[in-house]
């Protein structure tokens, strides 16, 4: 079975329970404050691993991280290429309201500390056929792309957030682009979502497209076989974690050898089990919880 690396980010994340988000200019008292482990990177691989899938984390923490790798490892998220150093930890100031939807602002930190010789290091160890998932919350990731697409590697890029240095990314050497409809109009240039996945096929015809869409489910397109994905509804309590639960289990499943459509399936229900708990990767549910509840 392939190896999974996923070379992502790890926040501290401060949560804010609010009743609105605070409007420019307002000043509002929240309900709670909570501490969390997260970061898109962080909440993937542990979706990866809860899937069932060998996952690596290679990343950086800072001086006040070390509750970040206790719980990688309590998940079973291999840690052998997570870098600590004494600068500042990356972090996230989220706000949840009312209706259980976030906003948030990201504080890169040592997320933008890592170095081309650890990147070398790492990926030392994995070889063709293995994946690598990014997302757009490290530096350095055009250099992951290339040395990766050099070694035969099957990259899945999760590009968020959308910046203007995303787009001279070599994207051409991605094989699985995992985005949300916002970051799928950005990329694409097309506003119609049903549109998007075709679009961004035509821009990057090696890759596959896998589009969410939130409580409208998902689209598949590989050029050939196109898989709409409905949405399973439940109460929402905090929407936090439900793309990278989402994006940790169809990389995860299909590492391991499941279809396309089983892993769309499973990835859904997760995605709406983690939607219905409070945190990011609290949130995240094991693969026998959700075999269980659906």
């Amino acid at each position: 079975m392939p190896k999974i690396l996923n070379y992502g980010s790890l926040n501290l994340d401060y949560v804010y329970e609010v009743e609105h988000f605070v409007q420019p200019g307002e000043t509002i008292a929240s309900k709670s404050l909570s501490v969390n482990c997260g970061g898109k990177g962080l909440n993937q691989s542990i979706a990866c691993a809860r899937a069932g899938g060998e996952v690596f984390h290679a990343g950086k923490i800072g001086a006040e991280g070390g509750m970040l790798k206790a719980e990688l490892d309590k998940s079973g998220v291999n840690t052998s290429f997570l870098v600590q150093d004494g600068g500042s930890n990356g972090h996230a100031i989220i706000q949840v309201n009312a209706e259980g939807n976030n906003c948030i602002l990201l504080y890169a930190g040592s997320n933008h500390q890592i170095k081309e010789a650890e990147i070398e290091a790492c990926l030392d160890y994995f070889g063709a056929g293995d994946y690598l998932v990014l997302q757009n919350e490290v530096n350095h990731i055009s250099y992951m792309i290339d040395r990766a697409y050099e070694k035969g590697m099957y990259i899945v890029l999760n590009p968020s957030p959308i910046t203007e240095e995303l787009k001279e990314y070599p994207l051409h050497k991605v094989s699985l682009f995992l985005l949300n409809e916002v970051e799928g109009k950005a990329l694409s240039g097309e506003m119609q979502e049903e549109k998007i996945p075709e679009v961004l096929k035509e821009k990057y015809p090696e890759a596959e497209i896998l589009l969410t869409l939130g409580e409208r489910g998902s689209i598949y397109f590989d050029g050939e076989m196109l898989i709409k994905q409905k949405a399973y509804p439940v109460k929402a309590v905090d929407t936090t974690a439900a793309g990278d639960t989402f994006t940790g289990y169809f990389v995860a499943l299909r590492a391991g050898g499941r279809s396309v459509e089983e892993a769309l399936d499973l990835a859904s229900k997760a995605a709406g089990m983690a939607c219905a708990r409070k945190g990011a990767a609290a949130s995240i549910p094991e693969l026998a919880e959700v075999n269980m509840q659906w």
